[in-house]
């Protein structure tokens, strides 16, 4: 097992930076994963703890060691990526073993660590076939025994899990976990799918161009963002905002639009009356029937555990609610709402950081 530091990681394509100045500890045996939009710098990150790329300044630590100046073959890591690149022309057993072949291990050794990999997988009945004799799930988890029977100490995975159907990426996720939890090694995992992140992950590192936005555990994430930007980008659906100000009144301090005033928690500041910000709130805490907002339904989504409710209001942007699967609402309904004061999320309107 192993450790991971990064330290003011840079890496810059010609004038482009695509990772600026991140700094992470991965630590001893987590599941980590990384996760944001197209673009913005999981992978090259993910290339530069592999080796594959090489910083433009910063460190890179694998345990103790700075290994920037290390070949991807002298880390002692594991790699899967979205290209499983499993040779067609040679068997499944031949695969999985091509590594050790490499290393000159002895053949019984490797049949030993091939057949132990392959039970770990629940594969011993692919050992003869080829790679396009497997499914998309029996190819992934080929790549994965691959992986382990090297045994490294960081596993690294790169979206994975991207190019198998809905199904099979829920079955390869619980795998995934039951692998971290019997091999307790480093895993440090690329995806921009925010239910893999969820689902599997210790601690999830959220990036946007090229920086860092939050780091921190599933549920803190989804209950406590740091920026709108993770705000936004957890969820389903997604966060409802309202852009507005914050308002003096009687006792404390309300949210302010030209179409809906609603009292704050307390705990702001008195100091951030005025101040222009962006209230997010999720669906599950919108109020339906509750409260002085007027709305009128647009379109209605059950879900069988519930029901998504979207409506427009005063002409502000269209909000959704996650209501009861039996209230009984329809396209054209009037309604009245409101928002449960625990769920609020107030972030500036120009920096976009969490002001409570």
């Amino acid at each position: 097992m192993a450790q991971i530091v990064l330290k003011d990681l840079v890496k810059k394509f010609g004038a482009q930076t695509a990772v600026n100045g991140v700094n992470l500890h991965v630590r001893d045996g987590e599941f980590l994963i990384m996760v944001g939009p197209s673009g913005c710098g999981k992978t090259t990150t993910l290339n530069m703890i592999s080796g594959l790329e090489r910083p433009t300044s910063g460190e890179v630590v694998i345990g103790e060691q700075v290994v920037n100046d290390l070949e991807p073959g002298e880390r002692d890591l594991g790699m899967v990526f979205q290209d499983l690149a499993l040779f067609p022309h040679l068997s499944v057993y031949e695969n999985i073993a091509f590594g050790m072949r490499v290393k000159k291990l002895a053949d019984a050794e490797i049949d030993r660590r091939v057949r132990a990999a392959a039970e770990a997988m629940h594969i011993e009945k692919l050992l003869a076939k080829r790679p396009a004799q497997c499914s998309g799930g029996e190819s992934q988890r080929v790549a994965l025994a691959r992986t382990i029977v090297t045994n490294p100490s960081v596993f690294l995975m790169d979206e994975p899990l991207s190019s198998l159907d809905a199904k099979l990426r829920v079955d390869m996720r619980t795998e995934l976990k039951r692998l971290h939890a019997r091999l307790k090694s480093t895993f440090v995992y690329v995806t921009h799918d925010q239910a893999e992140a969820m689902t599997m992950a210790d601690r999830i590192v959220v990036m946007s161009g090229g920086v860092v936005e939050q780091v921190g555990g599933p549920l803190d994430i989804y209950r406590r963002p740091a920026t709108q930007f993770v705000a936004g980008f957890f969820g389903t659906p997604t966060m409802n905002f309202l852009a507005g100000e914050i308002a003096a009144r009687a006792g404390g301090l309300e949210f302010a639009s030209p179409n809906l005033r609603q009292p704050l928690a307390d705990g702001l500041p008195a100091s951030l009356a005025g101040r222009k910000v962006v209230l997010g709130v999720r669906s599950e805490h919108v109020e339906v029937g509750h409260g002085t907002g007027q709305g009128r339904v647009q379109l209605i989504e059950p879900l069988g555990d519930g029901t998504l409710v979207f409506f427009e209001f005063g002409g502000d942007a269209p909000l959704v609610a996650k209501v009861d699967a039996e209230t009984a609402l329809r396209p054209g309904d009037n309604l009245t709402f409101g928002f449960n004061p625990a769920g609020y999320h107030v972030f500036d309107a120009q920096s976009g950081a969490r002001l409570n």
